[in-house]
């Protein structure tokens, strides 16, 4: 007979080989102290320690504003939406939350999704089921919900070297005229923390006859004047046909969505079996992030001390010689290249001096380019980074990874 043991053995025992064997952190965030929390380590005992990698990239999540709307909604309405939208019907917090979202991206309509993943993989498979013939273009470094997404459609698909417009043209230009076409692209892309050039992508699309799809998973909450994203930074937010994103990131809850032109949305809302046979989000988590989205929507002060955190870090790892890779966004990643040392540095961090920052390896990023990736957020103090500098400072020398001259 098969051992079926022994194949999942082997299939770990491959990861941990490679050195990117991923181990969770049981941490237990401090409500009210973000970014702090506490670890609790495999012996039982506790360490305080501070949280440099969350995607909570304003703090969100623990705002007071937030923590109220929520426990409101449950005592109003209880924990459960109760089953599927389509069978146990919806509740108000969605309705409202929906029209909030569409709003914020100056769209007509928006549709919830119970994460950013669910939301990327049903439109994006969904789309190649009513636009038949549908030719997806997608750039290289999409998020692996989109890719997934244009898979499972099982339609034509081209990939764009990333950010690389002259081979996403040639792609295009190559294309039958009279079929359907779609860009898809990401504004902020995590891992490398560069932006995507939204207007130069649009003309492309107008040229070819394409839509836009745009992920600004990275950067709803964290761009514009008022937290839209890239494409209200940009002002092109009325020339993109479809936004996506989440609610798990800047706003600080959970849950995904889009927002489109209301055809767009009421055809995925009838078609994609990610919306129509998924349990819906919980009312608090809805009415928690109504609160959060209408409370960053008002607030533009959050957004320049979140970039001016960012802005800081990198510059005191450059003094140092910490090789921060080149970033236009919020995103401060740190090149180690080597797996195991990367896994090494991020354990001694937590360990050693309770910071908290995992290790991106493969297949996260490509091999040979993992990093340590850190989100400084607007919670994190002078003081925070002074004890990060000079925990990386320590550990860069320790484990001999390479460094950047230091300008004189």
């Amino acid at each position: 007979m098969f051992d079926y043991k022994a194949a999942f053995e082997s299939s770990v025992e491959q990861v941990r080989s490679e050195g990117r064997y991923r181990v969770f952190a049981d941490l237990k965030r401090v409500s009210g102290a973000f970014p702090q929390a506490v670890r609790r380590r495999e012996d039982g005992s506790e360490q305080d320690v501070v949280i440099w990698c969350s995607n909570d990239y304003l703090g969100m999540g623990q705002h007071p504003d937030v923590l109220k709307a929520m426990q409101d909604e449950i005592a109003a309405t209880g924990a459960g939406a109760g089953g599927t939208r389509n069978i146990s019907g919806t509740t108000r917090s969605a309705v409202d939350l929906e029209s909030e979202l569409a709003d914020w991206h100056q769209k007509e309509a928006a549709l919830l999704f119970t994460s950013g993943y669910v939301g990327n993989e049903a439109t994006l498979s969904t789309l190649q089921k009513i636009l038949p013939g549908l030719i997806i273009f997608s750039d290289a470094l999409n998020h692996a919900s989109m890719i997934e997404g244009i898979r499972h459609g099982g339609g034509e698909r081209h990939i764009f070297r990333h950010n690389d417009l002259a081979h996403l043209e040639q792609l295009l230009a190559a294309a039958p005229a009279e079929a359907p076409k779609l860009i898809a692209f990401e504004s902020v892309y995590s891992m490398d923390g560069d932006i995507a050039d939204l207007a130069g992508t649009i003309a492309l699309a107008r040229q070819y006859g394409a839509l836009t799809y745009l992920d600004e998973v990275h950067a709803v909450g964290l761009y514009g004047a008022t937290g839209a994203g890239v494409a209200e930074r940009d002002g092109v937010l009325d020339q993109i046909d479809i936004i996506e994103c989440t609610l798990g990131k800047a706003v600080g809850v959970m849950g995904g969505y889009i927002a489109a032109d209301a055809v767009i949305v009421d055809a995925v809302r009838s078609w994609a079996s990610g919306f129509i046979f998924t349990t819906s989000l919980p009312p608090a988590l809805t009415a928690g992030a109504l609160a959060s989205v209408r409370h960053l929507k008002a607030h533009p002060e959050l957004r320049e001390r979140h970039q001016e955190r960012a802005a800081t870090l990198k510059a005191r790892f450059a003094a140092v010689g910490i090789p921060v890779m080149e970033s236009e966004s919020h995103i401060v990643p740190v090149h180690v290249g080597d797996p195991v040392h990367c896994k090494m540095i991020s354990d001694m961090l937590l360990e050693d001096f309770g910071v908290y920052v995992q290790p991106i390896n493969y297949p996260t990023v490509p091999k040979g380019t993992e990093r340590l990736r850190f989100t400084p957020s607007p919670n994190h103090t002078d003081a925070m980074m002074d004890h990060l500098v000079q925990a990386m400072d320590k550990l860069f020398s320790h484990c001999n990874v390479a460094r950047r001259p230091v300008a004189a």
